[in-house]
């Protein structure tokens, strides 16, 4: 409606209300990255459904099978080997052909169930069926592990660290250690302590090289032989306990020395740092 103004006799049109800013919703397709990420979430549930269906439960009902808890134990950790090689490849395909909005998140969640709980939930069950173990405490070295994966996930999303870099042992490694430490079947204070350090070197600022390159190549051939190994020892193969028991020596192995490496590494580049600043403080 126009209405004139008796003072200055210029028509007035009342001021349009401006429209309510609508924020564009973020997308929700799942690209081809997110669907290699729920790939993992998957594998991770049912690691933890094998692990109960074929280890605890018949633990539980009296109807123990050797062979069919050694199927299951094989097949729930071969599943987290599984959600490892998701895991790698949904970040490199992220990064050709980029991932969604939601794609950031539901690798952290996907990480979660495959690396916090599953291998958490191998480790409580290991306190369940082993004969030496004592429930309790290998409940509270279950819940130590699943902190630190969930504390892990959380600094990742919010530490900015240079590129090429993890700080701190990267979840998937330390779950298939964690797992390893288990298979190994040694007493129980050591195993426990064991589990307990794998969980701390996860919160630590220890610098992990990120599996890119040749590294990525190394870290996927390792992986398709522990599965070999597993395997193995599931069919009962000749040899297959002793391929596994070595397969596990050298997952454990490896988690301690490459520490030991970054550790060193730190060390020779701050002494090379402060020979420089010497020599340089000596020039005229």
């Amino acid at each position: 409606m126009t209405v004139i103004d008796p003072d200055t006799q210029a028509a007035w049109v009342p001021e349009a209300e401006p429209e309510d800013e609508v924020d564009m919703p973020l997308s929700t397709r799942l690209s081809i990255a997110d669907t290699l990420t729920l790939g993992n979430a998957i594998c991770g549930f049912m690691a933890v459904y094998f692990t109960t269906t074929g280890v605890l439960m018949p633990h539980l009902t009296g109807n123990e099978d050797g062979g069919m808890a050694r199927h299951s134990a094989a097949t729930a950790v071969i599943l987290m080997l599984l959600a490892s090689v998701f895991d790698l490849f949904d970040g490199l395909v992220a990064r050709k052909l980029r991932s969604s909005a939601m794609g950031a998140e539901l690798d952290n969640l996907s990480d979660l169930i495959s690396f916090g709980l599953a291998p958490a939930y191998f480790v409580v069950v290991w306190g369940v069926v082993a004969q030496d173990a004592h429930q309790r405490v290998s409940a509270v070295a279950a819940i130590v592990v699943l902190l630190a994966v969930v504390l892990r996930l959380a600094r990742f999303s919010c530490v900015q660290l240079r590129d090429g870099i993890f700080q701190g042992m990267p979840s998937p490694f330390g779950a298939l250690t964690v797992v390893s430490i288990v298979l190994l079947e040694l007493p129980f204070v050591p195993t426990l302590l064991a589990i307990v350090g794998v969980a701390w070197l996860m919160v630590s600022r220890v610098e992990y090289p990120k599996p890119r390159g040749r590294l990525a190549v190394a870290m996927l051939s390792w992986i398709v032989l522990s599965m070999g190994l597993l395997a193995a020892w599931a069919f009962d193969a000749p040899g297959g306990e002793l391929l596994l028991q070595t397969g596990c020596a050298l997952q454990v192995v490896l988690g301690a020395v490459i520490p030991l490496f970054a550790t060193a590494r730190r060390v020779n580049t701050f002494r090379d740092n402060r020979r420089e600043a010497r020599s340089a403080a000596q020039l005229p």
